[in-house]
């Protein structure tokens, strides 16, 4: 779609002519003329919350295509604060699903680390020694029966996910949640041993 130049009309129209004149015949030709008188100011507000030039140029589009859905079911006196209100609004939900995609992979990151498969400090059956496998015998002992009987079958006879739950009746998530709480009282319990 191609704008033109901000702030010039092409028949003298008010922002209220062309709303009414889209809404009633869904020209996108007709929102775009407004659209183009406001554009640079969408622009601005953009790059005031998002920061970015691009971020913001595509912002800029995106709201148009908001609008096109947004203007039928509003009504609409004053356009330029309208669409100041619909521009902000944006903004901070665009700024706000970055924040939280953000916080997810922060969160996602420390869970990864500490729960991760390979990570030696979390799997003591790996380890050397008789007196660690005689503390680690004792501590598999403590677990409940679904947490060491998730143990047994992953790290002693290497069993997938998929099989253990076939085997013990429950569901994947579930094996893996045994697993992860097994893992995690064994490492207490070893530690409580200076293991």
């Amino acid at each position: 779609m191609i704008f033109k130049i901000p702030g010039r009309r092409s028949q003298k129209k008010t922002d209220e002519e062309l709303i009414a004149e889209f809404s009633s015949t869904g020209s996108l030709e007709v929102l775009g003329e407004l659209y183009s008188i406001y554009m640079h100011l969408v622009y601005g507000v953009c790059l005031k919350y998002l920061k970015g030039r691009d971020e913001s140029k595509d912002a800029v589009m995106q709201i148009f295509e908001k609008i096109i859905t947004e203007i039928p079911g509003h009504r609409i006196e004053n356009f330029r604060g309208w669409l100041y209100v619909v521009t902000r609004n944006y903004c901070l939900m665009q700024l706000r699903s970055a924040k939280s995609e953000q916080e997810r992979f922060i969160e996602w990151s420390k869970e990864f680390t500490v729960f991760m498969e390979n990570s030696t400090t979390l799997h003591p059956i790996d380890e050397d020694g008789s007196k660690m496998e005689a503390d680690l015998a004792d501590c598999i002992k403590r677990l409940k029966n679904e947490q060491s009987e998730c143990i047994r079958l992953f790290y002693f006879e290497n069993r997938c996910y998929n099989d253990i739950a076939g085997s013990l009746k429950i569901d994947e998530k579930k094996v893996k949640s045994h697993l992860q709480n097994a893992k995690r009282n064994l490492k207490i319990c070893l530690e409580e041993k200076n293991v």
